[in-house]
Formats: C-alpha cells, structure tokens, sequence
C-alpha cells in the first residue's frame, strides 16, 4: 500500500459544517495509508488552536493553514468578512504558492496526487491546480439534491432565463428543476437564489456553484440508496461522483485509531449523557439548530414554551450566539413556567457530542434545521426530525426530509407555541402513520451501505483507485 499511497491536499470551506465532513474524509484515507495535508485558513486554524487544540495524528497527517489576513477579533460565522474579495484573494494567493511548493519541491510524501477543495472554495483550489496540473475532485457539503438543484439553477440564472415565482404564492410547486418535478416550491429554494446579481453573496455563491463543475469528480456524503436517481443526474455534469456516505459511520466503523477525534471550535458537554442514560427510550426531544443558525428572541420562547407545554424531556442545544439580539441568551425575566418546566424535564446545554447524542436509546426525535450533516447523522441513527430549515440547502433537505423520504415532520416555519408542542407529542408518541417505518428502513439502507460489499465502501475504494490511476498519468506525463 505504501507504494502505491496518495498524497491528499484536503482545503475546507471555513466553517465547522464545513470542516466536520472534510476532516472525516481525510481520517478516513489517512487510516487506509494515505498521507494527508489538512488545510485551514490562518483564521480558523488559529480559532481551533485557541479553543480545543488541533488533535495529533502520526507522521502521514499535517495540519497547516494559509495566511487569509483577517483580524483575530472576527467572529467565526461573519461571513461578510471571511468571504470577502480582500480575503479570498488573499487565500487564493497563499495557496497557489503552498501549492506551488508542494509540487516544486516534494517532500517524502511526493507532490499531491491531488487536491480535495469544499465546493464552496473552488475557484481558490481550481485556478492553482490547473495551473501546476494537479487534479481537483470537489467535496460538495450538501445532500446530492441541494447540489443538483444549486447547479441547475445557478446554471440557468447565468443564461439570464431564471423567472422567480409571484412573491405571493411561494408554495406554488416547480416544474422547471429535471428529476424533481413538482416535488419543490419556490420557499424551497435557498434564499440567496431571491437576491439579485451584483449583490456581493449571490454573486460569489453562483460563481463558486459553477466553477466547481471543472473538477475531475464530485465527492458526495450520501449514499446510493438514498439518492440514486439524482446522483445519476449528477455524472452528466461531473465525468466521475463518488456517494460515500454516512462518513462519519465509515470512521466510527473502519477508523480502529482514535476515531473519535475531531475539529471543533465549541467544548462538548458530555453531562448531557448522563441525563439521557435516566431517560426512557425514546422519550426525549432532541433540539439544535447547528452552529450558524440565528434565532429572534420571540422564536427562541415560542420553541421554549412548546417544548415545555409538550410535556416530554427535552435536550437543547443552546449557543451563546443562537439568538439574534445582543447581548445572546435570555438569563433575566425568563418566565417561571419555563423555568420550573426545564427544571423538571428539560436540559440546555451550550454544545452537544450529537452523533453520540442521536445513537443514545433515550432519544426518539430531532427538531433540527436540517444542515446536511445533521440530517446524515440523523438518519444513520434512525431518528424522526422535525424540520425547522433557515439558509441554503436547509430548506432543500426540509423538504425531501418530509415529503419524498417520509423521515420528518416540516414545522412549515412556523414558531408557534402550540404547533410545536403538538409535533413533539406527535413524533414521540409515533401518531404519524409511515414515520417510524421509513425512518426505520432508511436507517438501515445507511447501515448497509457501510458494509464491507457496501456502495459507499465500494466507491471509496473506486474514488482512490480513480486518484491513484490519475496520479500515475501524471508521472507518466512527465517522463
């Protein structure tokens, strides 16, 4: 294996949605004898440093950033800075000349076999790479339908042909999206898609949506089951996709040496294991909205008081930035219904360890915002969600999540009070005919596909040959 192993650039869109997934990959390659060269920006390295260390791995493993000359102070999730065009040009800079190096003069490891680039740095990764002929596959973060329905319609957008629905009947299904027919409606799309060009967001989103068609393949954290028919619609855009999902099942399953290492910015409570080991099976709510998710403080109570009234435990993840308002979390003039209902059966913590949260017995639903790793893991461990989506892909997955899989309830955007304390009591109690059946038999084709005659095992192991031919062209070229 050693002669014939890989050398994996690895550069991550930075955000911990973004990371989790790549880090996973690279663990992944690195436990089957490939050396890894994980990439952050100097802004997220030095955050991840400051706050849970970077984890050690044996010599086949380095972590290394580029310089993005961004101020320590930016917060994490301020995407109008991190992603601004000072910025990216100076990260697209660092880079070409890291990579420049890397070919240049190689260390042991030998030049890159190639670069693996989040889709939503493409360009950085792409225009270096064909530069010094190293090949780009592209790790698209989202589910194989948000990434279809992005490129179709960032696709038609740039033709000037996109017609946006009337504002007023934004339920109003689409038929224009192939494979998807009459399945989305208009408030499916992501809401960047609703702003107009020459906005700084829509711009970078298409542009980055279109350049990462160049790659040589597409690395997808599905898995054939799942989405066959729209993964078959992807290998018209990309010469080679590779569904090789749930990753983060094929580490805890394959990876024997510390799998449980991750990259994080936010410190796990672990107590909330302990609480759940002295609940019932299946009795307790599971609530998070991820790491960017914003709510408004009327939101933020609406959810609390449903939760509360529903009468079933409850574990909420809640961050110290997770409401929108200064000044964060409502510590004063909490109402004492809430108080006492929390107190009783309810547990808030500021981080969760969610993939060992959602494998817990205790737990029986997962009110969610849907990010694409969320709802993998969600389905991996078979547990209903509830879909509350607010950005991007979010509401994509809401509505496959509920309609076409049947694995979830859509709370339609809706904080009500009243609604949300009668969808817990509808998921925990299995009211909802067909719910527990699907969740059950989905939960199982991820399982199988793990396995060792598993497809996601089958196209790892196709995604690295395909590298390890591609990397011997290479050197055949340059005799």
């Amino acid at each position: 294996m050693e002669q014939r192993s890989l050398h994996v650039v690895a550069l991550p869109f930075p955000a911990e949605g973004h990371i989790k997934p790549m880090f996973n990959l690279a663990k992944l390659l690195r436990h089957k004898g490939h050396k890894i060269t994980f990439v952050n920006t100097q802004h997220t390295h030095n955050r991840l440093l400051q706050s849970t260390g970077l984890p050690s791995f044996d010599t086949g493993f380095r972590f290394t950033f580029v310089a993005d000359g961004l101020p320590h102070d930016v917060p994490p999730n301020d995407f109008s800075v991190i992603l601004s065009s000072t910025t990216r040009s100076k990260v697209a800079e660092e880079f070409r000349e890291m990579l420049r190096s890397f070919v240049e003069n190689p260390s042991q490891w030998g030049p890159p076999s190639c670069v693996v680039v989040d889709g939503m740095m493409s360009t950085i990764a792409m225009d270096a790479a064909e530069e010094l002929g190293v090949p780009v596959i592209v790790f698209r973060t989202y589910s194989a339908t948000a990434t279809w329905v992005t490129i179709h319609i960032s696709k038609v957008i740039q033709e000037g042909v996109m017609k946006m629905q009337d504002p007023d009947d934004v339920h109003k299904v689409l038929s224009s999206i192939p494979g998807l027919e009459n399945l989305l409606r208009d408030c499916d799309l992501p809401e960047i898609f609703k702003l107009k060009p020459g906005n700084f967001g829509f711009d970078w989103y298409i542009k980055e949506t279109l350049n990462m068609t160049r790659a040589s393949a597409l690395i997808l954290n599905t898995f054939d089951h799942l989405e066959a028919p729209i993964i078959t619609k992807l290998t018209t855009v990309f010469p080679r996709v590779y569904s090789i999902g749930p990753l983060h099942t094929h580490v805890k399953t394959q990876v024997t040496k510390n799998p449980s290492l991750s990259l994080s910015v936010a410190k796990e409570d672990k107590s909330c294991i302990t609480w759940l080991d002295n609940q019932r099976e299946k009795s307790v709510i599971y609530v998070s909205f991820g790491t960017v998710v914003k709510l408004s403080g009327e939101q933020f109570l609406e959810f609390w008081h449903g939760l509360v009234n529903s009468l079933k435990p409850f574990l909420w993840v809640v961050r110290k930035d997770l409401m929108n308002e200064e000044g964060g979390f409502l510590h004063e003039n909490v109402p004492k219904e809430l108080e006492l209902g929390t107190q009783e059966r309810g547990l808030l913590v500021q981080w969760a360890p969610q993939e060992e949260v959602l494998g817990h017995p205790a737990v029986g639903g997962f009110l969610t915002h849907c990010g694409w790793n969320s709802t993998v893991e969600c389905i991996a461990a078979g547990v209903p969600m509830l879909c509350f989506p607010s950005i991007v892909d979010q509401t994509i997955n809401r509505r496959i999540v509920s309609e076409q899989w049947g694995i979830g309830v859509d709370v339609d955007g809706t904080c009500d009070r009243f609604v949300i304390e009668k969808m817990v009591k509808d998921v925990l109690e299995n009211r909802i005919q067909g719910l527990r059946n699907s969740v059950d038999e989905i939960a199982k084709q991820a399982r199988d596909s793990i396995k060792e005659t598993g497809s996601s095992t089958r196209n790892i192991e196709s995604m690295i040959n395909d590298i390890l031919s591609m990397k011997e062209k290479n050197i055949e070229h340059e005799k």
